[in-house]
């Protein structure tokens, strides 16, 4: 049996990623129809992939979609949200949620009032690598916690109608596109985040939104974490590192954060806790590749969200996160604006 996916929203990363590699190549799902704003777009896509093309939102509810997957700009999808949800159907939702905390606990208590669903898309946390290091991290060879950094960056220059470059239709910047994702993942490996203290800016680019964004953030375990997202630094020369620090050692990657499902993860680990060496030699010990067998991200979290569908469970990404990462960016834009720590609660 296989779940029947309606797209809202089918260019951009829907036709670029999600629908090619995630709908089309699920194992439990089937793209049944497109809409986008541009009909001509849909119609493309339709006959590219499979699936009805669609006039608009109205007639891409009528059809008998399973779920809806809602691929626009931020500012468009609470309302197409609460139709889908008020239309029966369940909702997958790119990041962010909405424009604010506010609209995301919306969709979240629409779609729980009407009975159906809801996902999000931080595909990232599919990764075969980030789950592998999800592993180790959670059968405690990293030992204490310590220090965490997620770093995701690449060249936007302004362009005209750009829907990211305005806060009114995307929410933020960088921060809000980009950290997202980071943030997401640093609270997967070391848990929920208390507080944050952030600074934002327009280092080269001119437009809305932020370009530039660092934040700083405190675990509720005690442990510290760093969040660097850019939108004015050449795609070749961004490594979109992941660090994470532990008493017992390291793990260090470079390109498992953004779109590819490749990069380099090494593992840098003790088995106990050594006497202070004074000379600092840094031998570097074993070194542990962690190369699991590539999974495609896009294709895990359709088919996750499917199966969630099918078998009536909650989903492993949900609502929930969601507004969870919403919350932490809201309050990284408060303290960008005040120049103080925000505690979350």
């Amino acid at each position: 049996m296989k779940a029947k996916w309606g797209v809202c929203g089918s260019g951009g990363i829907a036709r670029r990623r999600t629908i090619p590699e995630g709908i089309v190549r699920a194992t439990n799902a089937e793209l049944h129809a497109v809409c986008d704003y541009d009909p001509e777009v849909a119609r493309a896509v339709a006959q590219e992939f499979g699936g009805e093309a669609c006039a608009d939102e109205k007639e891409l509810l009528a059809t008998d979609s399973d779920i809806i997957y809602v691929a626009t700009p931020v500012h468009l999808h609470l309302r197409q949200v609460r139709h889908a949800a008020e239309a029966g159907k369940h909702v997958f939702c790119e990041k962010p949620l909405g424009l604010n905390v506010s609209e995301a606990d919306e969709m979240r208590r629409v779609c729980k009032m009407n009975g159906v669903k809801l996902g999000i898309g931080f595909m990232m946390r599919f990764h075969a690598q980030h789950q592998e290091a999800l592993r180790i991290v959670r059968e405690g060879k990293l030992g204490a916690l310590v220090f965490a950094r997620a770093q995701l960056s690449c060249w936007y220059p302004p362009i005209p109608g750009a829907w990211r470059q305005e806060p009114t239709t995307g929410g933020g910047g960088t921060l809000m596109d980009l950290g997202a994702h980071c943030l997401d993942l640093l609270e997967m490996y070391f848990g929920h985040i208390t507080r944050v203290c952030c600074t934002i800016a327009n280092r080269i680019h001119r437009y809305g939104s932020e370009d530039t964004s660092v934040v700083l953030v405190e675990f509720e375990s005690g442990a510290r974490g760093i969040v660097d997202a850019l939108f004015n630094v050449p795609d070749s020369s961004s490594r979109n590192r992941l660090e994470l620090y532990g008493s017992l050692g390291s793990i260090l990657a470079e390109g498992t954060i953004g779109q590819g499902e490749r990069g380099t993860m090494e593992a840098y680990l003790e088995t106990e806790a050594k006497e202070y060496e004074a000379q600092q030699t840094r031998e570097p010990g074993v070194i542990t590749k962690i190369d699991p067998t590539p999974v495609n991200m896009y294709q895990s979290e359709v088919e996750a969200f499917s199966q969630a569908v099918l078998d009536d469970t909650e989903p492993p990404v949900s609502g929930k996160d969601g507004l969870r990462v919403q919350k932490i960016l809201a309050a990284c834009y408060e303290s960008a604006s005040s120049g103080r720590w925000i505690d979350l609660q």
